[in-house]
Parts: structure tokens; C-alpha cells; sequence
């Protein structure tokens, strides 16, 4: 099942979660700020998610899509169990996005209805100089 789009982009200061600043420009920032707007969507705060997402994200799908998607997708597959990092890689190239700095974190996690399954969350350093997820997929 796919989350909206595979490259989507989400924006604006983590209002429930903290910021990690892109001075500090390691695959670990990166995975701390996907698991911190992860723990949004978790939550069903889908609203929070899109404006805790990249700029680039805002950009190309509207609030109320993101979260009429976001709810149809998730909902049905119940609360999370675990989440673990399977991977983290960093590259400067995305299909469909502009190039910039961009981490690929995969997570293998459990779903309390789908059981196992992958999470990838794309995030990348938004025009502020932030870490912000800019993408994610289930499947």
C-alpha cells in the first residue's frame, strides 16, 4: 500500500517534535527527523505531518489531499508495534525532485494489522537548512 505518492515532500518547524538543523549534515539527522514526523503521522496527526514536512512537499500536494490520503492509508492498518532501522543513505539525487541533500531511511516495521512491512521516509535539508522528510511509502 502506498502512501500518496513515492516522492512526495513535507514542511515547516516540527511543531511537535524538534528540528535537527542541517549543520549537522549525517544520515543519523536525518533518521531523527524522519522518526520525529513519523511519530506525527503514528499518531494520526496528519494535519501536524504536512506542516512538519518539506517545503517541496507542500508544494505539490495540498493539506486537505495529503490528509483525506494520509487517513485512508493509514487508518486501516491499525497502530504501530515496533520500528526498526533497516537502512539510512545519503545521496544528492531523488526521481522527480531537484537535487540537493536528501536521506533515504528505511524502516522495517510492525503494524498491528498489516504486520511487517517496509517504511521508507525520504528526508532532506529544506531551504531553511533543515531536516524535514520529504517522501514516505509503506508496503
Amino acid at each position: 500500500m502506498k502512501f500518496a505518492a513515492a516522492v512526495l515532500s513535507f514542511a515547516v518547524p516540527f511543531a511537535a517534535a524538534p528540528c535537527v538543523l542541517a549543520g549537522d549534515h549525517t544520515e543519523a539527522a536525518a533518521e531523527s527527523a524522519s522518526r520525529a514526523w513519523l511519530a506525527l503521522v503514528d499518531s494520526r496527526n496528519y494535519a501536524e505531518s504536512w506542516n512538519a514536512a518539506s517545503s517541496l512537499f507542500r508544494q505539490n500536494i495540498p493539506q486537505s489531499q495529503w490528509e483525506t490520503a494520509a487517513a485512508n492509508a493509514r487508518a486501516p492498518l491499525g497502530a504501530l508495534i515496533s520500528r526498526r532501522l533497516r537502512s539510512a543513505t545519503f545521496t544528492r539525487t531523488v526521481p522527480g525532485a531537484p537535487d540537493g541533500e536528501y536521506v533515504i531511511v528505511k524502516f522495517t516495521s510492525s503494524i498491528e494489522t498489516k504486520g511487517s512491512g517496509i517504511e521508507t521516509v525520504t528526508s532532506m535539508i529544506d531551504a531553511d537548512g533543515t531536516w524535514r522528510v520529504s517522501g514516505y511509502c509503506i508496503r
